[in-house]
C-alpha cells in the first residue's frame, strides 16, 4: 500500500469519528488528540475505525504508533 493511500485511509477513518474536521487544518506531525481535538474516546473509535478499515486488530501497544495524521500514515503503509 502506497503513501497517498494509507493516509487517505487514516483520514477516512479520523472523519468517520470526527466529521466537522477540516483536513487540510490538521499539521500531520501533531498529536491527533490536540490538533483534532480527540479526547480518549474519540481516539479509541478512531483506532477501532482504522482497524476496521485495515481488516486487522490494532494491539493497545500500538496506539502511540497512530497519535497523528504522519505516524499512523506510517503504521498503516508498514501493515500494508
Amino acid at each position: 500500500m502506497d503513501r497517498d493511500e494509507s493516509r487517505r485511509i487514516v483520514l477516512e477513518a479520523l472523519l468517520d469519528v470526527a466529521p466537522d474536521i477540516d483536513e487540510a487544518q490538521l499539521d500531520p506531525q501533531s498529536s491527533l488528540r490536540d490538533s483534532a481535538e480527540l479526547d480518549s474516546m474519540d481516539f479509541v473509535a478512531f483506532v477501532a475505525a482504522l482497524s476496521e478499515t485495515l481488516g486487522a486488530d490494532i494491539p493497545e501497544d500500538d496506539y502511540g504508533q497512530l497519535d497523528s495524521v504522519a505516524l499512523a500514515t506510517d503504521y498503516v503503509v508498514n501493515r500494508g
